[in-house]
């Protein structure tokens, strides 16, 4: 397996400037920032994908947040979605640490990999449809370097699967007519037609909308996660 491989796409995705609204957002967010971190400077690009190369399981977001992965340069990083999320990867064992604050905090995870379908963060969290099917390509591209190993693929909410599944279709895995529909607690089986199928699991997003009103518990996303990586052969807690 060429390892080298992601590595490269992420150092070509953080270099992408193909959605102009996006490129003038997250440039001006990098510029007058949040008063709270006045003294950081921010990563302003487009965020790669984080994870080791032979990851099993991928967990499949929307977009950065403008004061999160923006600021930081890593997914999920920074910011209260990312709170809940590594939370939960660490109480089933999937990440060395709860908290994510910054890229150099010392954070790993264990057989999981999380990106997005839309990799600049766009103004109230609310990409384009072109800009979705722009950013596309890198997805397609990341499952393709992932697919020897990926198993399982958890989605947070209906945006990213709908934006997701055009992507599964484009590494080669079949995605069934009519396309499944998104829900809480959703499992579908692609198959392939060459090598193991895919196992693709539905969450509510980890946005502070569903976790401060309780549409989505602490308790609901471990379950799907320890789900998806028993399914994607990961030991968890």
């Amino acid at each position: 397996m060429d390892t080298s491989g992601l590595s490269v796409l992420d150092q070509r995705i953080a270099g992408c400037r193909a959605c102009p609204r996006l490129v003038d957002w997250r440039e001006e967010v990098a510029r007058t920032k949040r008063a709270a971190f006045a003294d950081w400077t921010y990563w302003g690009r487009p965020v790669p994908g984080f994870g080791p190369p032979d990851a099993r399981l991928l967990i499949v977001g929307l977009a950065p947040a403008a004061h999160g992965g923006n600021r930081t340069g890593r997914m999920f990083t920074g910011d209260r979605s990312g709170d809940v999320l590594y939370q939960a990867l660490y109480d089933v064992g999937l990440a060395s640490q709860p908290t994510a604050v910054s890229a150099d905090d010392g954070l790993e995870l264990y057989g999981v990999r999380v990106t997005s379908p839309v990799h600049c963060a766009p103004p109230a969290n609310k990409p384009t449809p072109t800009e979705r099917d722009t950013c596309r390509s890198w997805l397609v591209q990341e499952l393709g370097l992932l697919r020897p190993t990926l198993r399982a693929v958890v989605v947070l909410g209906a945006f990213g699967w709908q934006a997701a599944l055009p992507a599964f279709a484009g590494a080669g895995w079949t995605v069934p007519r009519p396309r499944p529909a998104f829900a809480h607690g959703a499992h579908v089986t692609l198959d392939a037609t060459e090598g193991p199928g895919l196992d693709l699991f539905g969450c509510f997003h980890v946005s502070q909308r569903n976790t401060f009103t309780g549409r989505l518990t602490p308790e609901m996303l471990r379950d799907v996660l320890r789900t998806a990586a028993g399914t994607a052969g990961l030991p968890k807690a």
